[in-house]
């Protein structure tokens, strides 16, 4: 019975805007598939809530771009293979 309402939580906070679970949800639903990324978002939230309820903190929200923030160099690596299989030659470079 849990397990439902947490599945539940897992399919709304995946279809919210903006957020670091929508994040995590778009970038595991393209490897695993939407179920199993759900059920991944999911745990995700009982953790965070666990976490807080035992230590006593308030709800720090990562932000939509978290994962683009925490591995630029995978990040320009992906984007710049795609645009390469595309045709284009790219050179990256670092800008101040």
């Amino acid at each position: 019975m849990a397990q439902d309402h947490a599945v539940s939580a897992g399919w709304a906070a995946a279809s919210s805007r903006g957020t670091y679970l929508r994040a995590q949800f778009q970038r595991l639903k393209t490897r695993r598939g939407p179920k199993k990324a759900v059920v991944a978002v999911a745990a995700s939230i009982l953790t965070a809530t666990y976490f807080i309820l035992r230590d006593g903190v308030p709800y720090r929200h990562l932000g939509l771009d978290y994962f683009d923030r925490r591995d630029r160099t995978n990040v320009v690596r992906r984007l710049r293979r795609r645009i390469e299989a595309l045709g284009y030659r790219v050179d990256v470079h670092q800008v101040a």
